[in-house]
Order: C-alpha cells, then structure tokens, then sequence
C-alpha cells in the first residue's frame, strides 16, 4: 500500500503553529512577558490568541484529506468511525494528563483542556464531514455562525 503524499504547507503551519505554543507558553519570565506573548484583554487580537485557532484549521484541512476516501466509499464506515472516536478520545484523555501534570490535585483539573476542546470539535466536523454533502456543510457552518452571533 503506497502512503499518501506529505502536504509540506500543513506541515509547516503545524510546526510553526507548535513553535508559537511553546513561545507562549513559556516566555521565560511569567513576571515579564513580551506583549504580543499576552492574550488580548478583552477585544483585539495577538499573536497568542491566534495559536488555537490555527490549530483548528490545521484539524479541519488535515480531516478533509484524511477522510476522504471514507467519504467516498461507505463499506469503511464503521472503520472510519472507531478511527474517529478513538483518535478523539486519545486527544480528549491527553489533554486530561497534560492538564493536571505533574500532581494530579483533581479538585483542580480542567475538564474542557485545549486537547479536549480539539478533541470535541474533530469528532464533531469528522462525524459531518463523512456523512454530509457540501451544501450541508455550509449551511451548517452557517447557522452556527450566525448562533454564535447572536449570543447562543
């Protein structure tokens, strides 16, 4: 079985997305932080704030390749679908671990980690991507937009 061809500029967005991560995230002194290395306070945008999102992107250009051939050919469904749950509860359980490394004080733990947020919306947009059309795509995408605008 021949692998599938790298697509080189996801795989550089992934690596500089990480690169930024881990700029974030650790920027040396807590006490003095670099100010695009801060969230934005409440309406605006840094270069912090685009770290999540583009990882989302990353997942969704990603999904659409991945999945396409079950996309296309029904008969690998239920495969296609254990894939699914499975890499979303791989995510899901990681972020747990990495949220509550390295002592695991449960009181303390956040549920909905970055990984578990990843987690949630791969499920999701994998579970409609295989079984939706374009057009059911979009309206999709676009009722939730417009329920996100409105204040859902």
């Amino acid at each position: 079985m021949n692998k599938p061809e790298r697509i080189l500029s996801v795989d550089f967005l992934r690596g500089f997305t990480v690169a930024g991560m881990i700029l974030v995230n650790n920027p040396g002194s807590w006490s003095h932080i670099y100010p695009p290395l801060r969230h934005a306070t409440w309406n605006g945008c840094t270069p912090t704030d685009l770290v999540f999102p583009f990882f989302l992107f990353i997942v969704g250009v990603s999904l659409s390749y991945s999945l396409l051939a079950a996309k296309n050919d029904t008969s690998k469904r239920k495969k296609v679908y254990f894939k699914i749950i499975k890499r979303s509860f791989i995510l899901f359980f990681l972020g747990l671990l990495l949220n509550g490394f390295p002592y695991y004080n449960l009181s303390e733990i956040r549920i909905p980690s970055v990984l578990g947020r990843i987690a949630i919306v791969f499920l999701c947009s994998a579970i409609i991507y295989v079984n939706t059309t374009k057009r059911t795509q979009i309206i999709i995408t676009s009722m939730l937009l417009v329920l996100c605008y409105i204040g859902w």
